[in-house]
């Protein structure tokens, strides 16, 4: 027992790397775990305090954890079964294609990166590029809704923006999770966008395995109390208009409405801009016929760091307002989840249009859009906006003359800048190449005049 052993030295230091990392692993990591794991629940909680709707425990849970419960619910593993039997594979291959669609799907939500990183880079796009206008009810909208309740927020989609700005807003309610597309799937992006609670999506996948691992995620989540945003048009409107609802997530909803204990209640979001960043890019998509963009994430990280060095400077200018409206709120327990998912989302869509601001960019766009080719006046635009103003009533921000003649001097300069309209003699002319995108500002509020409405259909 006390005899002298000889050893290589390289093997010497190999027992000893192994016997360290086995007490890394035994001994050491789980304490450091443990401890950051305490000093994170401590900091969630203070966080809760001053939230509205404080973090659900089921967003907390491990991403890990999540997918094993995903992967191993019933309706799942029947579904696997299906799968096996339909493609003569061994359900164990089954089983391994669920856990992949899982490990897609789930997001490893960190509320550090959330709140410490996320909401200050949002604060800070938004604020360099927007002046924010909210609904004035915005926050009794929140606080009328039971704690106990899922809250859903509904929501029409006119720029990649919504997410951030939507994000921004709520960051004193809660947090918000979302169904983002393929486009999101960019390292080092993929990763962020996972942390911040998001969830991927295939959406032109019509495998029946991939929609039952999507549809009880959102399920368990929506049971878990976690509030998520959804834009039920599935993309960006190409013309301004709402466009038709998709029934894939609020399906889901519906479905395992009868069994939750939970009430869902969707919140109706109106947004609204004087300026869509992506305005040219989708009014083209329209014109061919696709949903193509060709955009590049190096266009993005060019056009923030410019605004970011434009801040430094002192030398940025914003793109006008953008504005973020709550509608009436529906709950889904008294509406009745065995209606018809297209009544729902029929209601859904017309209480969004009910609530959508108007703002001055898309205003002065509906009076350019039927303006002769010869210039328009200032003082013209002036009256009609004025008499719009009293037509909208509580739609529109009450102005005092002088506000809203200043307000039209603030639109006009930002059409100016967006190379839509010129100054000419005897007023503001558009550029004739232009009124496509004219058309695309008027079109986000056609509904609110009759005449405007049956033009744009």
């Amino acid at each position: 027992m006390t005899s002298t052993v000889e050893l290589p030295l390289w093997f010497f230091v190999l027992i000893l790397l192994f016997a360290a990392v086995t007490f890394a692993s035994h001994f050491l990591f789980p304490s450091v775990r443990w401890f950051f794991r305490r000093r994170l629940e401590r900091a969630v909680e203070r966080l809760n305090e001053r939230l509205t709707r404080p973090i659900e425990p089921f967003k907390l849970a491990r991403r890990y954890d999540m997918i094993q419960r995903l992967i191993y619910d019933p309706e799942v593993t029947h579904e696997i079964v299906n799968y096996a039997k339909e493609h003569k594979v061994p359900e164990n291959v089954g089983f391994e294609k669920a856990r992949s669609y899982a490990r897609e799907i789930v997001p490893s939500f960190s509320a550090v990166t959330y709140f410490g990183l996320g909401i200050r880079l949002a604060r800070m796009l938004v604020n360099s590029i927007y002046e924010v206008r909210t609904g004035p009810g915005n926050a009794d909208v929140i606080r009328s809704i039971p704690k106990d309740a899922t809250i859903v927020f509904i929501m029409n989609h006119r720029s990649n923006m919504d997410y951030v700005l939507i994000t921004y807003l709520a960051a004193q309610t809660s947090t918000l999770s979302y169904a983002v597309g393929e486009w999101a799937r960019v390292w080092p992006l993929s990763r962020l966008i996972r942390m911040m609670g998001a969830y991927f999506i295939r959406r032109r996948s019509r495998g029946a395995l991939y929609r039952k691992v999507l549809a009880r995620y959102v399920q368990m989540a929506t049971a878990g109390g976690v509030a998520q945003g959804i834009f039920p048009e599935g993309g960006l409107s190409l013309t301004g208009r709402l466009m038709p609802p998709k029934m894939g997530l609020l399906s889901y909803l519906i479905e395992d409405h009868g069994i939750s204990e939970r009430d869902t209640v969707f919140v109706p979001v109106a947004i609204n801009y004087d300026r869509v960043l992506e305005d040219r890019v989708l009014i083209a998509a329209a014109e061919r016929g696709d949903r193509r963009f060709g955009a590049r994430i190096s266009v993005v990280v060019r056009f923030i760091l410019r605004k970011f060095w434009q801040g430094v400077r002192g030398r940025y200018i914003r793109f006008g307002t953008a504005a973020v409206v709550f509608g009436t709120p529906l709950s889904l327990r008294a509406f009745g989840p065995e209606q018809p998912v297209e009544a729902l989302a029929g209601e859904l869509m017309s209480r969004i249009e009910d609530a959508m601001p108007v703002l001055m960019v898309p205003l002065l766009a509906r009076h350019f859009e039927t303006a002769p080719e010869s210039a328009v006046p200032a003082a013209t635009l002036v009256d009609q906006v004025a008499r719009d103003a009293l037509h909208l009533g509580a739609h529109m921000p009450s102005m005092t003359p002088e506000e809203l003649s200043q307000a039209i001097d603030k639109g006009l300069e930002g059409m100016r800048r967006n190379r839509l309209i010129e100054k000419v003699e005897g007023g503001w002319q558009v550029i004739p190449s232009e009124r496509a995108v004219i058309a695309f500002y008027a079109n986000s509020i056609a509904h609110r005049f009759a005449q405007d409405h049956a033009r744009a259909e």
